[in-house]
């Protein structure tokens, strides 16, 4: 019969890293690709109106956006609880959507200027008032392609 012998001394072989920080390189890289940065940060919560006939914009780089609603929580101790109209970063008043829409057009290409349109982010139960006097300071800013946001349902 053939006598076995344990070897004692046996080790791991080392795993070779070399290849790793290429790895590390190309997952950074896609994640880098893939991921949209966010235009701006949300400071009033809206539910869009239901809508059955609904289109989408054409081309998204040339709409601005002005979103109206009821503060988020944290800035309702300084806000209150009434909608406000959100302008790019912070809240604005509708005497500001002049500078906005001037701001907005000089973003743009000369040839795009024309195709610029404003659309309206605005909550459900927002009352018109507030509405109206949006769509009358974008009158006076001759801003008058407006897109309304709002959420398809299906059926009738």
């Amino acid at each position: 019969m053939a006598v076995m012998k344990k070897k004692g001394d046996r080790e791991v072989p080392a795993m070779a890293t070399t290849s790793l920080p290429d790895v590390v390189y190309i997952i950074l890289f896609f994640f880098m690709l893939s991921t949209s940065m966010r235009d701006q940060e949300l400071l009033v919560h809206y539910r869009l109106p239901e809508a059955t006939e609904v289109q989408k914009l054409e081309k998204k780089a040339l709409a601005s956006y002005i979103h109206i609603g009821v503060p988020v929580s944290y800035m309702q101790a300084k806000f209150g609880t009434a909608p406000r109209i959100q302008l790019n970063d912070s809240y604005k008043t509708t005497k500001d959507i002049l500078d906005f829409v001037a701001g907005e057009r000089d973003n743009l290409s000369e040839a795009d200027r024309p195709s610029m349109t404003i659309c309206l982010k605005a909550d459900g139960n927002t009352k018109m008032g507030i509405i109206a006097d949006v769509k009358q300071e974008l009158r006076r800013a001759n801003a008058l392609k407006i897109s309304y946001a709002s959420s398809k349902v299906l059926g009738y």
